[in-house]
């Protein structure tokens, strides 16, 4: 399977745009569509639109759990701030030209301020996960802003996320790695669409421990031509294995938070 891309940006909907800061008085418009459109596009995806507020600078990076009322004002998922009843889906990731590190589908950081992005909440979608075990079919909150758990069986006291499960507990792709080097190159195995995504864990020979993916680099042609590490590598290899976890590729079908667990 693959990550869901839009077909609808022709008609005004992009859903790799995020919208803001909205300042009142400064002639910049927004909302730009009514709070709860729906977008859509291939492999049964559909986005909606909503406003989120930030009371801080935060970086928003693809697989990012959110949780939005029924007046459509979004909130990062955790356990604490779960409504039981509320929708909630993830944020695919913003735009950029393919040439740029980041790509088509990359993380962003916004200051505080009134924002409007689009939630996906049906389709396949990159999902930021903690723990992925068995048979990948329970989703829950966690205490961290964002991210979800797929554990075995259900945790007590956390929030059960209904219509959700995940394709894998990891990826595994080959790349060529260099003494001292943050660059992952001639890549196997990998694809914009595919993954594997910005924040993922990454290990393998001369990778470092609690190395992850802070950058993806794109061809003007939209493939994956390097991946930029959050570490130096501390060997030369070729065609190494490298195994990704924690940013899952998840099939969505209009997630709810269901009951607490």
């Amino acid at each position: 399977m693959t990550i869901a891309i839009s077909q609808t940006d022709r008609l005004g909907a992009n859903p790799f745009v995020v919208e803001g800061p909205i300042v009142a008085g400064s002639g910049i418009p927004g909302p730009n569509f009514s709070l709860g459109t729906v977008a859509g596009g291939d492999r049964e995806s559909e986005w909606v639109y909503c406003q989120l507020v930030l009371a801080s600078q935060t970086t928003l990076q693809p697989g990012l759990w959110f949780q939005w009322t029924r007046d459509y004002v979004a909130s990062l998922l955790t356990t604490a701030a779960a409504v039981v009843g509320n929708r909630c889906g993830v944020f695919a990731g913003a735009s950029q030209a393919p040439t740029q590190s980041g790509g088509p589908v990359q993380a962003i950081s916004l200051a505080a301020g009134t924002y409007y992005i689009w939630l996906q909440r049906n389709g396949q979608a990159p999902a930021l996960v903690t723990t992925a075990t068995a048979a990948l079919v329970v989703a829950e909150t966690t205490t961290t802003a964002g991210l979800a758990n797929a554990p075995a069986s259900a945790t007590a006291t956390t929030k059960a996320i209904a219509n959700v499960n995940f394709a894998a507990a990891n990826q595994t792709f080959t790349a060529t790695t260099v003494n001292g080097s943050n660059q992952l190159t001639a890549l196997g195995n990998v694809s914009p669409a595919g993954g594997p995504f910005i924040g993922a864990a990454i290990s393998g020979t001369g990778i470092p421990g609690a190395t992850t993916i802070s950058g993806i680099t794109y061809t003007p042609s939209g493939t994956i031509q390097s991946i930029t590490m959050s570490a130096n590598a501390t060997a030369n290899g070729t065609a190494i294995t490298v195994t990704a976890t924690g940013v899952l590729e998840a099939t969505l079908m209009r997630p709810f938070l269901s009951k607490v667990n």
